[in-house]
C-alpha cells in the first residue's frame, strides 16, 4: 500500500493513531526518529514503512528485542543494537573523516545506555563519534589521561549519573560546547536521576547544555544542530 493510499497530506501521512512527518528532514536535517517506548510492534512497523516508501531512513529509540524480531520479518537489513535498545533500518555507515565531531563521555559503566544511545544516534546521522567510558570523578586520573583527545573533538556529551558531577568538572577545562545528560543512577536521595539533573543545571562551570534525564537523544541531536549551524 502506498503512502497516498495510507492518507497522505501536505508534509505529512496519517496512519490514525500517526501522522508521520515526512518534511522534517527538509526542515530540520533529520528525518522523524520513532520513539518506541509505548509503541506496539505493528505501530513502529507501519511508521517505518511510511519512512522507508519516502526514502527516509529508520532509526527507533527505546525499543525492545521483541519488537526487533517482528520487526526485521519486514525490514531485513535492520540492525538491533543492544546497548542502547536501538533499531537501525540498515547497518550504521562507516564515517571517514579526520576530524572528531563528537567525544561522548561516561562517568561510569551504568551510565552506557545513555551514553549509547547518544552515539549511534550521532552515527546514524553522520558524525565521527570518539568513546571515553568510565572517566568519573571518583577517579578523576581517568579522566584527565584522555583529554588531549577530547580536546580535539568539537562537541562533548558528558554523561553522568550519582551527584552528576563529570559536566562540571568538564567545564572548566574545555572550551568547547558541553551538552550534559543526567542519568538516573544512583541510589536513594539520587531520585532516579533528579540529583544530578539539578546539579548539572546548578554548576558553577559556565555555558553548559543540560537536556533531560536519560536523554541520550536529545543531546545527539542537540550536537547535531551545533555542528551543523557551525
Amino acid at each position: 500500500m502506498s503512502s497516498k493510499q495510507r492518507g497522505s497530506q501536505p508534509g505529512f501521512t496519517d496512519l490514525g493513531f500517526a501522522k508521520v512527518d515526512l518534511d522534517r528532514q527538509q526542515r530540520c536535517g533529520n528525518a522523524e526518529v520513532i520513539f518506541g517506548e509505548g509503541k506496539t510492534a505493528q505501530q513502529i512497523i507501519s511508521i517505518s514503512q511510511v519512512l522507508h516508501d519516502a526514502g527516509q531512513p529508520i532509526l527507533v529509540t527505546r525499543s525492545n528485542l521483541e519488537v526487533y524480531e517482528e520487526f526485521k520479518t519486514r525490514f531485513p537489513k535492520a540492525v538491533w543494537h543492544e546497548q542502547s535498545s536501538i533499531i537501525t533500518g540498515q547497518p550504521l555507515k562507516l564515517i571517514k573523516k579526520k576530524k572528531i565531531d563528537i567525544a561522548i563521555c561516561a562517568a561510569g559503566t551504568t551510565d552506557l545506555r545513555v551514553a549509547e544511545e547518544a552515539a549511534l544516534c550521532a552515527q546514524f546521522w553522520g558524525l565521527n563519534v570518539q568513546r571515553h567510558y568510565d572517566v568519573g570523578v571518583a577517579g578523576l586520573h581517568r579522566l584527565l589521561n584522555s583529554m588531549d583527545a577530547i580536546k580535539t573533538a568539537r562537541v562533548v556529551i558528558a554523561v553522568a549519573g550519582m551527584e552528576g558531577a563529570l559536566p562540571s568538572v568538564m567545564g572548566g577545562l574545555l572550551s568547547q560546547p558541553i551538552i550534559a545528560v543526567p542519568t538516573s543512577v544512583g541510589y536513594g536521595v539520587g531520585q532516579g536521576g533528579q540529583a544530578a539533573l539539578h546539579g548539572m543545571l546548578t554548576s558553577c562551570a559556565s555555558g553548559l547544555t543540560v537536556v533531560n534525564i536519560d536523554n541520550g537523544f536529545g543531546a545527539a541531536y542537540a550536537a547535531f544542530r551545533i555542528i551543523k549551524g557551525s
